[in-house]
């Protein structure tokens, strides 16, 4: 087959999880059948790549685009690449598009070349309101963009069983047409790994236990309601957030200001690493920590909790989306309730609530270190047994046949 990947990112500029996402997913397909298929990557940035039977091509068109809203700038640039990206392939079988950033190039090379268009559901606009601070009014273009998409897919793969039904109920997309394929993670790279060096280096104490957070500083991630519920985590507890890259400068403002007044609330240290730091460096920081702590408030899937359960470290996370298909209550951590505002309005309805959750759930783990223990081994167990790339590269190839027919 000759099959296209379209996606804002790739390889060296990865900021989240469809990203991960890509990256691994991309090297794997590029195995299967023994690398007989031809896969070219197109994608944000000025990439240039020939490796075997993968191709991967960046674009960055170099043309001023005229914003009223300056907010409008960053959607009016997507859709430029977006078209130069739908000029570029020919002759291709499959178009596989990530997140809304390259879904009109994707209906358009359905349209120009007679590809079945795939799409992943790393997450959906409707439920990530938000955006409105970063867009402006260019969010209801972005949906619209994301709708349409949908609307002319041939297949999507759901990240979750819970985007399944979100796709369905948003778009209408027929369940037949949705193929379930959770994430994955590279079991040899992301294992328990010590280096007690990376801890000195960001001035964590190795001989008291840590929490850990990582993530953007974005609304969905929740950051702010982990660090609200810092004054309620049992004393002698260290906190760190490995929270940079703020959607806007708002939330970076808000995220200082909360960090600043839980460190006047609590004797605990708080660490604050405000940058995105090496997969090395995560790696080891993963390791090393007592528990991984993810107070999302939107996740379709969360590609970070099986990071932290490969390195063999247990998650207190927020009980959304295919969060609850990773992490299993008793087994591998601990899931905290949460209830939305609205069906489209993910911010929680009691935020101190949700909090002193948080809290809860994490002095739960911290107060008994023979669970912790058992919880981190069957948490490496169940990152091994379920969410290999090699299997996930090989549903998703022979999805993309049941959709050419044969």
């Amino acid at each position: 087959m000759r099959i296209a990947i379209l996606t804002n990112e790739y390889p060296p500029h990865i900021y989240g999880g469809a990203g991960v996402h890509v990256e691994y997913l991309t090297r794997e397909l590029a195995r299967v059948d023994d690398g007989r298929n031809a896969i070219e990557v197109v994608c944000f940035g000025q990439q240039d790549i020939r490796d075997g039977n993968v191709t991967v091509r960046g674009v960055d068109p170099q043309l001023p685009m005229p914003a009223g809203d300056p907010r409008h700038g960053k959607f009016l640039n997507t859709m430029l690449r977006d078209l130069v990206m739908a000029g570029m392939l020919a002759d291709v079988d499959i178009v596989h598009c990530h997140t809304w950033y390259s879904h009109l190039a994707g209906c358009l090379v359905k349209q120009l070349t007679g590809a079945r268009l795939v799409l992943t559901t790393h997450s959906l606009e409707p439920h990530r309101p938000w955006k409105v601070e970063q867009l402006g009014t260019a969010y209801r273009a972005s949906s619209w963009v994301e709708r349409t998409a949908y609307e002319n897919a041939d297949g999507v793969v759901a990240v979750s069983e819970a985007m399944r039904e979100d796709v369905h109920s948003l778009y209408g997309v027929p369940y037949k047409n949705i193929r379930v394929i959770h994430n994955g993670i590279d079991l040899d790279q992301y294992r328990p790994t010590h280096d007690p060096a990376v801890l000195a280096r960001h001035g964590i104490d190795p001989d008291h236990p840590f929490i850990l957070f990582v993530g953007r500083i974005t609304r969905q991630k929740g950051i702010i309601h982990l660090v609200n519920a810092i004054k309620h985590i049992r004393p002698g507890v260290q906190v760190v957030l490995c929270a940079g890259a703020p959607d806007t400068e708002e939330i970076g403002r808000e995220m200082a200001e909360c960090v600043e007044g839980a460190r006047l609330e609590t004797a605990n240290p708080i660490i604050w690493i405000a940058k995105i730091l090496s997969k090395e460096e995560i790696i080891v920081l993963n390791t090393h920590a007592t528990l991984f702590v993810c107070p999302s408030v939107y996740e379709p899937f969360g590609i970070i909790n099986l990071e932290a359960m490969a390195c063999g470290t247990p998650v207190v996370a927020s009980a959304v989306g295919g969060i609850k298909e990773v992490v299993i209550p008793g087994e591998t951590g601990l899931l905290v309730p949460f209830v939305p505002r609205g069906p489209n309005d993910q911010e929680p309805s009691d935020p101190e609530q949700f909090s002193r959750d948080l809290a809860a759930g994490i002095n739960e783990l911290l107060d008994d270190p023979e669970t912790l223990r058992r919880m981190g081994i069957r948490s490496r167990q169940r990152v091994e047994q379920f969410f290999s790339w090699t299997s996930i590269a090989r549903w998703t190839i022979d999805f993309y046949r049941d959709l050419i027919g044969g």
